[in-house]
C-alpha cells in the first residue's frame, strides 16, 4: 500500500472504486412502519394471515409476495464479462450491475447469487431449491459448454422462466440489428450467407435464432474450424448445431474458406480477423465484431470493406447490448406469469427492437440506443403478446 492510502479504501479516489464503495444495491420496503398498527400489519400477527392463505394456496405468491416481479441471478464466476474465470466472489459488482439494470430498465427487482461452486449439478440442485423465492432466473457468465446443459435442465424441472442472458440476450440484439442490416443494403434473409465466429454460449444462440428467424446459410467456427458432422471432436450441442447450418451447404474448412464471398460476419469469440480475410467477404458486407473489449474486427478496420459495422462496445455507432433485450423479457414474462421464454418471445423481442428504429435507419443507426425510452415497453409489449401465442401464459 502507498504512503497516505486509506487503508479501508485502497482505491480511493478513483471514480470507478468511488462508485462501488458498499455497492451498488440495497433493500427498501415498501410499506410504511411507522407505528405499532403498521407494524402488526406487515408483520406479526398479520402476517400469517397471508401465510395460512399461501399455504392453503401456493399461487397466492403471485398477488401477496414480491416473488412474481424478482429475478434470481445466478453465476458460479467462470465466465464474466471479457475477464473469464475470476470466481463467485469477484463476479458480484458484475451481477450488482445487472441487478441494477433489470431495475432501471425493466422495473424489475433482482438478486445476485454467487455460487461457490462449478459443478453442474451442485449448481442445477441449488438453483431448483431457491427457485420458490423468485419468478424468473436469469443465468450469468457461466462458461460453456456447462451453461447449456444448466439452462436446459432448469427449464425442464421449473416452471418460472429461466434465461442464460450471454446466450439468449446477445442473440437478440444481435437478430434485431441484423434484421435492420439488412433492409438497409436490400438482403433477404434467406438468401444471405452468415459466417459466425465463436462456438460458445453466445456463438451457438445466435447461430439458433438466425435459424428460427430464416437464415438458411450459416457457417459457425470454434477453433478447429467449422462446424460440421465430418468432425469427430464435437460436443452434443456442437454436433447438432453443425447439422442444422454448414451441413445444409456443405460449408467446410477455415475462417478464410466461409468468409470469401460472405454477406455477414459475426465475431463472438474474442479473435482477431485477418484484414485480407475481412477484404474477401462480399460488397456491402455486413460486420458485428462482438467482443469487448476488443472486437475481433477493429470498426476502423471494418469501415474499409463493409457498409454497415456493429461492435459491443459503447464509444462506436450500432452498440450490441444486451440491456436492450433482458429487462423488457422478463418484464414481459411477469406480466403475463409465463412458465417459460420461448424462442418466440425472443424473435418478438428482437422484432420489437429493429421497429423502434423505423425511418431512421441508416449505416449508423441499425439498432436503438439502450437510453431510448420506447425500449423497455416495446420489449415488454411484444414479449408478453408472444407468450399468450406460444401457450406459457397463465393470465
Amino acid at each position: 500500500m502507498e504512503q497516505g492510502q486509506d487503508p479501508v479504501h485502497p482505491h480511493a479516489g478513483d471514480p470507478v472504486f468511488d462508485l462501488h464503495v458498499g455497492g451498488k444495491m440495497e433493500t427498501v420496503s415498501t410499506v410504511a412502519l411507522n407505528g405499532p398498527d403498521e407494524l402488526s400489519l406487515a408483520y406479526t400477527p398479520g402476517v400469517a394471515r397471508v401465510c395460512e392463505a399461501i399455504a392453503a394456496d401456493p399461487s397466492m405468491t403471485q398477488h401477496y409476495t414480491w416473488v412474481p416481479n424478482t429475478v434470481a441471478i445466478v453465476t458460479d464466476g467462470t465466465a464474466v464479462l471479457g475477464l473469464g474465470d475470476i470466481g463467485p466472489a469477484a463476479a458480484m459488482p458484475v451481477m450488482e450491475g445487472k441487478s441494477v439494470l433489470f431495475k432501471q430498465f425493466g422495473g424489475v427487482d433482482a438478486v445476485p447469487i454467487c455460487l461457490d461452486t462449478t459443478d453442474v449439478e451442485e449448481i442445477i440442485e441449488t438453483v431448483v431449491r431457491l427457485a420458490p423465492s423468485f419468478g424468473g432466473i436469469n443465468l450469468e457468465d457461466i462458461s460453456a459448454p456447462r451453461c447449456f446443459e444448466i439452462e436446459a435442465r432448469l427449464k425442464e424441472r421449473l416452471d418460472i422462466p429461466v434465461f442464460h442472458d450471454d446466450q439468449h440476450g446477445t442473440a437478440v440484439v444481435a437478430l434485431a440489428a441484423l434484421t435492420n442490416a439488412l433492409r438497409l443494403t436490400g438482403r433477404d434473409a434467406a438468401t444471405v450467407r452468415v459466417v459466425v465466429q465463436g462456438a460458445g454460449a453466445a456463438g451457438v444462440a445466435v447461430a439458433r435464432i438466425l435459424l428460427e428467424a430464416g437464415v438458411r446459410d450459416i457457417a459457425v467456427l470454434d477453433r478447429q474450424g467449422v462446424l460440421n458432422s465430418e468432425r469427430a471432436d464435437l460436443t452434443e450441442v456442437k454436433a447438432a448445431l453443425a447439422r442444422d447450418t454448414a451441413d445444409v451447404f456443405g460449408r467446410r474448412g477455415s475462417l478464410a474458406d466461409v468468409m470469401a464471398g460472405a454477406d455477414v460476419y459475426i465475431g463472438v469469440s474474442g479473435g482477431q480477423v485477418p484484414e485480407e480475410i475481412v477484404a474477401s467477404m462480399a460488397d456491402d458486407a455486413i460486420i458485428f465484431g462482438l467482443a469487448n473489449p476488443t472486437p475481433e474486427v477493429h470498426p476502423d478496420l471494418a469501415h474499409r470493406y463493409a457498409r454497415v459495422v456493429a461492435t459491443g462496445r459503447s464509444d462506436y455507432p450500432n452498440q450490441i447490448n444486451n440491456v436492450l433485450a433482458f429487462p423488457g423479457i422478463f418484464r414481459g414474462a411477469f406480466d403475463v406469469h409465463a412458465t417459460a421464454i420461448t424462442e418466440g418471445m425472443k424473435v418478438a423481442a428482437a422484432t420489437a427492437l429493429a421497429e423502434l428504429v423505423g425511418d431512421d435507419l441508416r449505416e449508423d443507426l441499425i439498432i436503438p440506443s439502450p437510453f431510448d425510452p420506447r425500449v423497455p415497453g416495446a420489449v415488454r409489449s411484444a414479449v408478453a403478446d408472444a407468450a399468450r401465442r406460444d401457450g406459457v401464459a397463465r393470465r
